[in-house]
């Protein structure tokens, strides 16, 4: 069985409670896009429980997975799992190695953005946690993966070669002074960034990093039951929704089959290959 959960307004139609209250069927719930921006509220034995990135079905002991399509801050996921350790529940969750990261540089820009667009009455709302411009980021094919945070020298290479044109970005085009940011202090240092994210690759390679389409393919080869959870809703879908007023993702029911998808297209281009390698 493979379940789908998508929110059919503007993203506050009560998902998370209904994968929680349907999800005892499932082994497996999936997050197939989106970030912390997809708040939700889940009630169990009258103990309430706030997760931003955490799937629903972790709280009922059921394995989560980000996806492919979301994109991932490393500092809201592990505050989350470790708050949620401290309260006696140990989620286990996995994370697509394909799935991009935010970084603080992300969020600083999200706000200048949004700041800028005010003044024109022009905003479009944004949560302000970097979403938009991880997705350009990945758009751009200039952003970091999971994957990327577990290997060093990858890791610090990217860094050296995004985060100057985010400085520029931030204080040419903007005026910023970038080593005056308060909260995100770090934002454009890259040794800092270096240091911090490798840490976080260093939990990410402790098994919780995935090849999340082999992962969902190989579960539901053993009879696995999927539910998949949609964040946002259907009205601010970034295709289908009310532009330029939506989200960075596809929310809508169409974006969960690229994960399976992307698992048989490698297996075509692999054999693909190797039918063509000389003999």
């Amino acid at each position: 069985m493979t379940v789908t959960i998508v929110g059919a307004q503007l993203g506050d139609e009560g998902k998370g409670g209904v994968v929680d209250l349907y999800g005892d069927a499932a082994d497996l719930v999936v997050r197939y896009q989106g970030g912390d921006n997809a708040g939700h509220t889940v009630v169990e034995d009258g103990e309430e429980y706030k997760l931003s990135l955490v799937p629903s079905g972790a709280i009922r002991g059921k394995i989560g997975v980000l996806g492919n399509g979301c994109v991932i801050n490393p500092r809201t996921l592990f505050e989350e799992l470790d708050g949620l350790r401290e309260r006696g529940i140990d989620p286990d969750v996995r994370v697509a190695r394909r799935a991009h990261v935010i970084f603080p540089f992300h969020r600083v820009l999200d706000g200048i953005e949004e700041d800028v667009k005010s003044e024109t009455d022009d905003e479009v709302g944004t949560t302000g946690r970097g979403i938009g411009p991880t997705y350009e980021d990945k758009a751009g094919r200039r952003g970091l993966r999971v994957g990327d945070l577990l290997d060093e020298d990858v890791l610090r290479e990217k860094l050296a070669y995004v985060v100057p044109q985010k400085r520029a970005l931030a204080e040419d085009v903007y005026g910023l002074d970038v080593d005056d940011i308060e909260e995100y202090p770090d934002a454009f240092d890259v040794d800092a960034l270096f240091e911090e994210y490798r840490e976080y690759g260093r939990r990410f390679a402790d098994g919780m990093a995935v090849d999340a389409s082999k992962f969902l393919a190989d579960a539901r080869a053993d009879g696995k039951n999927v539910m998949l959870e949609g964040a946002q809703g259907t009205l601010i879908d970034i295709d289908h929704g009310n532009y330029p007023y939506v989200t960075s993702s596809n929310p809508t029911a169409g974006a969960p089959a690229s994960a399976a998808a992307s698992r048989r297209a490698s297996s075509a281009t692999a054999r693909s290959s190797a039918s063509s390698r000389p003999t």
